[in-house]
């Protein structure tokens, strides 16, 4: 049976995942163990690995604009919008850091987890679906956030800018030729980072580090290219065709929370396949991919929770993702390579933040190990905070161990 051409893009989205989950378990490809290994052992391989996915990812993109006619100026989500809401990237995603520390892992290593058996994972991925759900299909995000969270949004429009990407607000402020600045500013940030990769010896001494951060970025390129390319511009216009137009059909790449709560509500209505989109395909993609390598492997293994404090801390954890990862409009794929891929400033904020939230919390919970959870959340916040040099040292109020 041919497949019409938003049936092949989903195909598509959903081998992408498979590969995605399949390479990131083999690998051990996991952004929060990277903040982990960084903070708590001071090794840095499994960040410049996600580092170097980045890199990937951005070279990827500009290949594709400047040889494939690919446009992602307008995405799902809007991730150039000139409606720059500038403090919903660095609170979501300092939420979404938090949350992702005390759930074991991001949106794309829960749905790993799940596929190598942890079974925690499954709560997590209902409630930080759950709270993605009512973010996106309810007035809770009205209710907590709009008013104050839009108030403070810059319309760079207004302003000349009609994007909030690094080289469009460059060139407002200077005059200088802005494609010209966007193949340079793009070119410069994916070098360095690749340079500094490179020359890393905790990247270098592990070859999984290499691999799967090439392989993950050529994943999130390959989902630009499927959606904005020629099969994704004959999917828009088939789409137009339909009584009822399917959500989600659009220029995309991968992210996992808000497709969380997709497929929370995909699932509520049916299964109609109007609601089937690129990131409820790739939900299970995932999973099936971390499946397929977990047993491959002889890695999968059935996990529990260990106690009512690891319970608790999945669950408040699962809750932060959820909200956190919407209102920071991604995760640690969606904002951290997918959305810094296209140089949009409020992914570059989300990225810092969720890697401020993520290290600052195993710092805090490092601090109430060490002392046997006699130190109180202030005393171990304020020497975190020391540690990480954002505070003097006379503010310090624990010993170091």
């Amino acid at each position: 049976m041919e497949l019409d051409p938003l049936e092949q893009v989903l195909l598509y989205a959903f081998i992408g995942a498979f590969a995605l989950g399949a390479i990131a378990n083999k690998t051990n490809f996991c952004t929060m163990g990277a903040v982990s290994d960084w903070v708590n052992m001071g090794k840095t391989g499994r960040l410049w690995a996600w580092f170097t996915a980045i890199a990937v990812a951005l070279l990827g993109v500009l290949a594709l604009e400047a040889f494939a006619g690919v446009n992602v100026d307008k995405t799902l989500p809007p991730y150039r919008t000139p409606n720059f809401a500038w403090l919903r990237y660095p609170l979501g995603g300092f939420l979404f850091g938090i949350g992702m520390t005390l759930a074991g892992g991001c949106g794309n290593k829960t749905l790993i987890n799940i596929g190598a058996g942890n079974t925690k994972s499954i709560m997590v991925l209902g409630i930080a679906g759950f709270f993605a759900y009512l973010m996106t299909k309810t007035d809770f995000y009205g209710t907590l956030f709009h008013s104050w969270i839009n108030g403070t949004a810059i319309d760079l429009a207004s302003h000349g800018i009609n994007s909030q990407s690094l080289d469009a607000i460059l060139s407002g402020l200077t005059g200088i030729d802005g494609n010209t600045l966007h193949y340079g500013i793009g070119i410069t940030i994916a070098a360095t980072l690749l340079i500094l990769a490179f020359r890393n010896k905790h990247f270098l001494s592990h070859a999984n580090h290499i691999v799967s951060g090439v392989l993950v970025g050529l994943v999130i390129v390959g989902a630009w290219y499927v959606t904005a390319g020629p099969l994704g511009q004959e999917a828009v216009e088939a789409a137009e065709w339909m009584d009822e137009v399917p959500a989600g059909v659009g220029v995309q790449s991968y992210t996992f929370i808000n497709p969380m709560g997709e497929s929370l509500y995909y699932l509520m209505n049916g299964a109609s396949r109007v609601l089937l989109t690129f990131g409820v395909v790739a939900v299970p993609g995932v999973i099936l991919g971390s499946l397929a390598a977990a047993i491959a492997t002889g890695k999968f293994k059935l996990v529990w929770f260990t106690s009512a404090g690891d319970f608790t801390n999945h669950l408040v954890g699962a809750v932060l993702m959820g909200t956190g990862g919407v209102l920071a409009m991604g995760c640690t794929i969606g904002q951290g390579i997918t959305g810094t891929s296209t140089l949009a400033l409020g992914s570059f904020l989300a990225l810092g933040s969720i890697i401020f939230g993520s290290a600052l919390t195993m710092k805090i919970q490092y601090y109430k190990l060490m002392y046997d959870d006699e130190a109180s959340f202030l005393s171990a916040s304020l020497s975190s905070l020391v540690d990480m040099r954002l505070l003097p040292e006379g503010m310090r109020k624990l010993d170091s161990p």
